[in-house]
């Protein structure tokens, strides 16, 4: 009996789970960065002065903040982030697949590989 997760159907969920994080990704990037050029599109820039981000866009909670309150810098960020989730979006999905198999192995260098992808994103800075 063929099993309900083969390799072929893992592949293509897998697919299009990044196929999927990629092009909402750029969408909302899109949504932000229409009404920052509107806004800022004719501004000449300042090469000679660096400005980094504001500290309220150098956190998750802050850019999902700013991105709630409409703000479009805010939205160009959280589109990165969830560009930088998608692939780790994709190790959790395969782990869940990996568990319906019960494949103990995979499981097992998923689960690292997740938790380290994870402590990257969130743990401390």
């Amino acid at each position: 009996m063929e099993s309900k997760w083969s390799d072929e159907r893992l592949a293509m969920l897998l697919g299009s789970l990044l196929r999927a994080g990629v092009i909402l990704a750029a969408i909302v990037v899109l949504a932000g960065a229409i009404p920052n050029l509107i806004k800022f599109g004719c501004t000449p820039p300042h090469y000679r002065v660096f400005k980094g981000e504001p500290a309220e866009l150098r956190s998750i909670a802050g850019i999902v903040g700013k991105a709630l309150h409409f703000d479009s810098r805010g939205i160009i960020q959280f589109g990165l982030l969830l560009l930088i989730a998608t692939p780790i979006a994709r190790v959790a999905a395969s782990l869940a697949a990996f568990v319906l198999q019960r494949d103990r192995l995979y499981v097992f260098v998923t689960a690292i590989v997740l938790s380290a992808l994870l402590y990257s994103l969130l743990g401390p800075h």
